[in-house]
């Protein structure tokens, strides 16, 4: 599997890439932004390490090149700490953050989360491919709306990402905790409540009859998930 390494401090680059491949990972080098953005074009590259100080063409920049066209998982890496950076990272499309000086057990850890549910999940449709329908149910992500049947339905936003999750990936079990973590951002904690309260408001919602639901269905023991149906 290959990654890409995009740090213009040479010595950091090649550390990684020795962790990498220690675990089995084929890995590239890049030194800034311009040759990241060549790189992806010649290789198959599954991950990406992309440090955000450098010439020519800082990290934040390439990411945004990148999230133009690919949905590659992107770890940003900076010697920085504050909030804001994190949040400017994540912001233009980075995936993950991560400060130096870095544990090198929880940078790999870290790659293989991402590479995880980017293997699972498989690559999400572009921004214009946004409109999605599973029997009488659509979702259209570029204007955020949703609708049974033809009739518009109001969900919160919170409902909605739950909606949109599901709907992307029709007959996909989610499990409780994955299904926090995506939505909302963040670890698990107790969230069986919390999700199961949002999937029924939801169900009340877009399900004719919500006590025997049509669209999201309970996965006992494991999660829950969108049932797969053909186009009403």
């Amino acid at each position: 599997m290959d990654i890409l390494i995009c740090d213009d401090d040479k010595e950091i680059a090649a550390a990684i890439a020795i962790y990498l491949e220690h675990e089995g990972y084929k890995t590239h080098l890049a030194y800034d932004g311009t040759q990241a953005l060549t790189a992806i074009e010649k290789v198959d590259i599954k991950l990406i390490i992309m440090d955000v100080m450098m010439p020519k063409l800082d990290g934040l920049r390439a990411t945004m090149e990148i999230r133009k066209s690919r949905n590659i998982p992107i770890i940003m890496l900076s010697a920085k700490s504050e909030d804001t950076d994190k949040i400017m990272g994540l912001t233009v499309g980075a995936d993950d953050y991560i400060t130096k000086p870095f544990n090198p057990l929880e940078l790999m850890a870290r790659v293989k989360s991402q590479l995880r549910r980017f293997t699972v999940l498989g690559s999400l449709p572009p921004p214009e491919a946004g409109v999605f329908t599973v029997g009488g149910l659509t979702i259209d992500d570029n204007n955020k709306t949703v609708a049974v049947d033809g009739e518009d339905v109001r969900l919160t936003p919170i409902e909605y990402k739950i909606a949109l999750l599901f709907i992307r990936f029709p007959g996909r079990v989610f499990s409780i905790d994955e299904i926090y973590e995506r939505v909302w951002g963040e670890d698990a904690f107790c969230a069986d409540n919390t999700v199961a309260v949002h999937i029924r408001r939801i169900r009340e919602k877009i399900e004719i009859d919500p006590k025997n639901p049509k669209y999201i269905k309970v996965v006992w023991g494991i999660g829950y998930k969108m049932e797969k149906m053909d186009s009403a």
